[in-house]
């Protein structure tokens, strides 16, 4: 038996980084998958990996930066399986700005994806739990930067720390309801969306992750897959009645002086 048989799981994000591997181990613990992003070409090029692998898949062309079409993404969803069981908000902008230097655009972006987007999706899909009376779970991934961060990531932050005042808000909203919302605060991981990251916003070379890891007590970044099986495990029964938390997923302890 796996931790998801039978489940319809949405991810949100799902092409590529922590989102492609929630959408791999979701399938693996047996749960029909929806991945969502505004790129054709990746999206169906996982679910062709995923049904290639004998798993149920579909690809949702969505932009997120839109909260109708993150809204409409839960909705197709609906209409090709009958139901979401499981949501998962997974995408993520993390293009640089100061408190200083920001613009409206630039916070509006953050805003849009790291914020709007996963209210709207979250509002459709309990809706729909709500509807149908039957319980379900949500994870947001968010980031360890939403307890305060670095100079640079200003309007990241902003977004990201409203996620997780949203996380738990929904959580108590719904709790009677059965639906379990729950947050991870990621660290730094090893994401092809990082590497572009780092490339074009401070000119990293090809042995960046190295370098990186040298000063991370663990030695590396965190990796997808090991961030997919916690969202997968969060998503389960085998989670139990958690709901509201928002647990830091990082090798740095939050307090922690040297």
């Amino acid at each position: 038996m796996g931790l998801l048989d039978d489940k319809v799981v949405l991810v949100n994000g799902g092409t590529q980084g922590v989102g492609a591997a929630v959408a791999r181990a979701a399938v693996r613990q047996g749960a029909v998958v929806a991945v969502s992003g505004r790129r054709p070409e990746p999206g169906q090029a996982l679910v062709a990996e995923l049904t290639g692998d004998g798993g149920k898949a579909m690809f949702v062309r969505a932009d997120l930066a839109d909260a109708g079409q993150a809204r409409a993404s839960v909705a197709r969803v609906v209409e090709a399986y009958g139901r979401v069981d499981c949501l998962v908000n997974s995408a993520g902008l993390t293009s640089r700005g100061t408190l200083l230097d920001t613009t409206p655009e630039l916070f509006d972006q953050h805003i849009a994806i790291n914020l709007k987007a996963p209210f709207f999706a979250m509002q459709a899909a309990v809706a729909d739990m709500v509807r149908r009376g039957e319980p379900g779970t949500i994870v947001n991934v968010i980031t360890s930067s939403a307890h305060g961060g670095q100079p640079f990531l200003a309007p990241y932050v902003a977004a990201k720390a409203g996620l997780t005042g949203l996380t738990r808000n929904a959580a108590h909203a719904h709790r009677w309801d059965r639906i379990r919302i729950n947050g991870l605060n990621i660290g730094w991981t090893a994401t092809e969306g990082e590497d572009a990251t780092q490339r074009t916003f401070h000119a990293a070379g090809d042995d960046w992750r190295e370098q990186a890891g040298a000063r991370l007590p663990m030695g590396r970044l965190g990796r997808p897959e090991e961030i997919a099986d916690f969202v997968v495990l969060l998503l389960s029964d085998r989670s139990g009645v958690v709901t509201g938390s928002v647990i830091d997923w990082d090798q740095n302890v939050l307090g922690g002086l040297d």
